[in-house]
């Protein structure tokens, strides 16, 4: 069993809301992207970024095209009003965020051996 929780997704960006304090010490701003793994059936996905990191998200606009990194979380809630049932809860949590053009891959260095001009 793989134990990776790190995903990397490619799309355009549909809507970015504001940062949210939702405690004194916790915030969070949401993004929405839309994501195209089947282009015929693409999705909007929900993601957001919590305290230092929700200003990786400022200088960016809804339909830029854009790459980021993200984390998956999740947490278990006891729901008191009924029986203390368990709920789970999960999160996309984007750490990074970069435009498209960005991450394309640069060309590759050439060494001096193959390169060798003669002079």
């Amino acid at each position: 069993m793989s134990n990776i929780n790190q995903l990397t997704f490619k799309g355009k960006i549909v809507n970015i809301s504001d940062a949210q304090q939702v405690t004194d010490t916790f915030r969070k701003r949401e993004f929405v992207l839309m994501y195209a793994e089947n282009p015929t059936y693409p999705e909007e996905v929900k993601f957001e970024m919590i305290q230092d990191n929700c200003d990786n998200l400022n200088g960016y606009a809804s339909g830029e095209d854009v790459e980021i990194d993200v984390n998956i979380k999740g947490r278990r809630w006891n729901d008191p009003k009924n029986n203390n049932a368990p709920k789970w809860f999960n999160t996309l949590q984007a750490w990074r965020i970069r435009k498209a053009s960005d991450t394309q891959a640069a060309p590759a260095a050439q060494d001096d051996e193959t390169n060798d001009l003669g002079f």
